[in-house]
């Protein structure tokens, strides 16, 4: 695991972005496993600004998400297909056969789960994960006590993500308490891991994943065990992690980072 510590919120999404863009030049045909939530709105903003402005050619990319509440329909407002149609896939020049997120209204939620995860293995497998972190220690919807190696699922929601998502929706009273998300094995499964968190309120909970043992209850924490897998925080994120100045010097010494310092 690798720690890349950045000034503020801004410069730590561009340094993501530039990482996303720079591998889908180099492999234009890019599986690209995408996260939601606030954090990475911004993110979102920049890939289509890089898009617009210098080109960035997501034709050839398909692009499979983590997770979606069990009970919305790909249209409602406040589904993560409406999420991502909004920040991203309206924005960029991606066709939208190749954009995938599990169907919240399907009639067989389980069915749906395995045929996501078939869906996948078609394509060939993620080559990299868009990943953030929940208040909970979670990547995509695999709350405490989700197995290392589990595969994509139905979850029940905690009361905490319940807490932080609800006021997302216009009734926080309609959030969905159920969802289908990519295992924590699934995600493991990918070339290379990517996360990006933000703000002081994961302070705490990032320390726990990146410097902590390994435990499911905090999913995140499953991360170390990834052979590629890259963390971007702000200085406010990085606040209670211990080895912040060894993180630093990897960045502003190693030869593979030279081009983002």
């Amino acid at each position: 695991m690798e720690v890349i510590i950045k000034p503020d919120a801004e410069s730590a999404a561009t340094l993501a972005a530039r990482l996303i863009a720079d591998t889908l030049r180099t492999k234009p045909d890019l599986v690209l496993g995408l996260a939601t939530g606030r954090t990475m709105e911004r993110l979102y903003a920049l890939l289509a600004k890089l898009h617009e402005g210098e080109g960035l050619d997501f034709a050839g990319a398909t692009t499979f998400n983590l997770d979606e509440y069990i009970g919305l329909s790909p249209e409602d407002p406040n589904s993560y297909r409406s999420y991502m149609n909004g920040h991203l896939f309206d924005r960029v020049n991606i066709a939208r056969e190749n954009t995938h997120l599990p169907n919240g209204a399907a009639a067989d939620p389980d069915a749906e789960c395995a045929a996501y995860e078939d869906r996948i293995r078609a394509c060939g497998g993620i080559d990299l994960q868009l990943l953030g972190i929940g208040r909970t220690g979670h990547i995509g919807f695999n709350e405490p006590l989700s197995a290392i190696g589990s595969r994509t699922r139905c979850k029940a929601l905690t009361p905490e993500t319940i807490a932080q998502n609800a006021p997302l929706f216009d009734r926080p009273e309609d959030m969905p308490r159920r969802a289908m998300t990519m295992g924590v094995g699934t995600i493991l499964d990918a070339k290379r891991c990517l996360m990006l968190v933000t703000g002081a309120e994961k302070a705490a909970i990032i320390a726990k994943a990146v410097e902590g043992p390994i435990t499911s209850m905090i999913s995140a924490s499953a991360l170390q065990w990834h052979p590629r897998c890259t963390v971007i925080v702000d200085e406010a994120a990085a606040a209670e992690l211990t080895q912040t100045a060894y993180y630093r010097w990897i960045f502003e010494n190693e030869p593979e980072w030279e081009a983002y310092r």
